[in-house]
C-alpha cells in the first residue's frame, strides 16, 4: 500500500476512535473535577467551542502540565524581550499547568484548555485563534495537531524535546500513527542528542540541540533567601523528599521510622507533585504517627514553626509555586518520582538552589540530566528509600562534603544554561519579525 494512503487511512481511524471516546473524556473530566475543580472549568473549549473573541497572530504555546508550563515561563520571557507585542496563546491539558499558567498572561493574550484530538475540535480551534505558529513544549505531539496546522500553513514546532526509551519504544509499537505525527512536524529541538537520536528515529526532523529550557529558570530570589534565612535559625538539619509521587511518602514514612534511633535529631520536609493529593498525604503521614504540619495552615513568615525534637513532627509543604523556598529551607533533597517506578522529577530546580539530590533507581525521563548530575557531584543515586535515607542522614553529618555537593549543584545548574536563547534565535526565522 502506498504510504501516503496508508497514513492516511491510519488517521481516519484514530479520528473515529478520538471522536468516539468523547463521552469517556467528558465523564473523566468529571470525576477528576470532584477532587481538582479546576478540571470542570469551561469544558466545552475541550471541543472546540470558545467564548473568548476570535483572534490571530498568536504565538501558540501548549504546555501540558506543571512542569512543561514551567518550562514555557522561561521560554517566554526570552520571547518578550525579543518582541513584546507578540500575543501568546497557552493551552494545558491539566488544571495544575493552567492555574500555573494563568500568571504568564499579559494583555493582549489568551488562554484556553488544549483541543481534543479530533479534526472537528482541532478545526474550529485554528479558525478560531490563526496562531502564527505553534511551539509544544517537550513531548506532546498528537496526530491531528500535526495533520491540521500542516493544512492550515502554521509552523507547527516541538521545543524543549525530550523522548525516554519507555517513550520510544511506545511509539514505535504505534508506529503507523506516531511516524507520520513526528514526521510532520515543522522542526524539533531537542534537549539532548541522545533525543534527537530517539526523535530521528521516528522520522522527526531535528533541526538542532538546544540544551533543557529549564536550566535557564532562575529560583525566586526572595522565596529562596527566606528559606536559606528559615533554615539558619533551626538547630537541626532539615531534609526533604522533593515532588514526591504516589505510594513514595508510604516508603519514605517507613524507612525513616526504621532510622529514627540513629537519627532522632532529623527534621523532614515533605512535599507531594499532585495538589489533589495534600490532603492525602497529610492523613497517611497522621496515620503511620506524624505530626503533621502543614505549610498552608501558617503561609508566613514564622512558618515552620518551633516544635519539639522528641515529638516525631513532619513539615508538608502543601503550597504551589514555593519549591525554592522548600529547596532552601533544605540540607539535602530526595527525588520524587524515583522511587517507584515513575521515572523520576526534574532535579534541575533543586540544583539551581544549590541543593543536593539523592535519587532513587528510576530516572527515566530525565536520564540525561541526572546522569550529568551524577558526573558533575550534585547527585547520588541509590538503590532504595531505604538507602536513601541513610545516605540523607550520611550527608548531613559531613558538613564540608555537604558544602562541597552544595557548590557542585549550584555549577551544574549554571553550566548548562542558555538553551531558552538559543531557541529564541530559531524562533525568529518561523515568526519572521523583527526585534524590538
Amino acid at each position: 500500500m502506498d504510504k501516503r494512503l496508508k497514513a492516511t487511512l491510519s488517521l481516519t481511524l484514530y479520528s473515529l476512535l478520538t471522536r468516539a471516546l468523547q463521552p469517556w473524556v467528558r465523564r473523566k473530566l468529571a470525576r477528576r473535577g470532584r477532587a481538582e475543580p479546576g478540571y470542570l472549568h469551561a469544558i466545552e473549549e475541550r471541543f472546540g467551542d470558545y467564548t473568548q473573541p476570535q483572534g490571530k497572530g498568536y504565538l501558540w504555546v501548549h504546555a501540558v502540565s506543571l512542569g512543561e508550563t514551567r518550562a514555557a515561563a522561561v521560554l517566554l520571557k526570552a520571547v518578550r524581550a525579543q518582541w513584546p507585542d507578540l500575543p501568546v496563546l497557552l493551552t494545558h491539558g491539566t488544571a495544575t499547568g493552567r492555574e500555573e499558567g494563568q500568571r504568564l498572561l499579559q494583555p493582549g493574550d489568551c488562554q484556553v484548555w488544549q483541543p481534543w484530538d479530533t479534526p472537528q475540535a482541532v478545526a474550529k480551534f485554528l479558525a478560531h485563534f490563526q496562531p502564527r505558529v505553534g511551539l509544544l513544549m517537550e513531548t506532546e505531539v498528537w496526530p491531528n495537531w500535526v495533520a491540521a496546522c500542516r493544512r492550515a500553513g502554521v509552523p507547527l514546532i516541538l521545543a524543549n524535546a525530550r523522548l525516554s526509551e519507555k517513550s520510544l519504544a511506545q511509539a514505535r509499537r504505534l508506529a503507523w500513527l506516531s511516524r507520520p505525527s513526528y514526521a510532520g512536524l515543522s522542526a524539533v529541538w531537542a534537549q539532548t542528542e541522545p533525543d534527537a537520536q530517539r526523535l530521528r528515529s521516528l522520522g522527526a526532523s531535528v533541526s538542532a540541540v538546544m540544551g533543557n529550557i529549564k536550566f535557564d529558570a532562575t529560583p525566586e530570589a526572595g522565596q529562596l533567601l527566606a528559606g536559606r534565612t528559615a533554615r539558619a535559625a533551626l538547630d537541626r538539619p532539615v531534609a526533604l523528599l522533593a515532588s514526591a509521587r504516589e505510594g513514595e511518602e508510604a516508603l519514605w514514612s517507613k524507612a525513616v521510622w526504621a532510622h529514627a534511633k540513629a537519627q532522632p535529631s532529623m527534621q523532614w520536609l515533605v512535599v507531594p507533585r499532585h495538589p489533589q493529593r495534600f490532603d492525602e498525604v497529610a492523613k497517611l503521614l497522621a496515620l503511620q504517627g506524624w505530626q503533621v504540619v502543614r505549610r498552608s495552615q501558617q503561609a508566613d513568615a514564622s512558618w515552620p514553626p518551633a516544635s519539639d525534637p522528641a515529638v516525631p513532627t513532619v513539615w508538608l509543604g502543601d503550597t504551589l509555586g514555593e519549591m525554592p523556598y522548600y529547596f532552601g529551607l533544605a540540607d539535602v533533597a530526595l527525588l520524587g518520582g524515583s522511587f517507584e517506578k515513575l521515572g523520576g522529577q526534574n532535579l534541575i530546580e533543586a540544583a539551581a538552589c544549590a541543593c543536593p539530590v539523592i535519587m532513587g533507581p528510576h530516572t527515566f525521563n530525565f536520564l540525561e540530566a541526572a546522569e550529568a548530575a551524577l558526573q558533575a557531584g550534585a547527585a547520588q543515586r541509590v538503590e532504595d528509600m531505604g538507602q536513601a535515607v541513610a545516605t540523607a542522614w550520611q550527608w548531613v553529618n559531613d558538613a564540608a562534603g555537604l558544602a562541597q555537593r552544595a557548590a557542585a549543584s549550584e555549577l551544574f545548574a549554571n553550566s548548562h544554561r542558555g538553551a531558552a536563547q538559543r531557541s529564541v534565535q530559531a524562533l525568529r526565522a518561523w515568526l519572521d519579525l523583527k526585534a524590538t
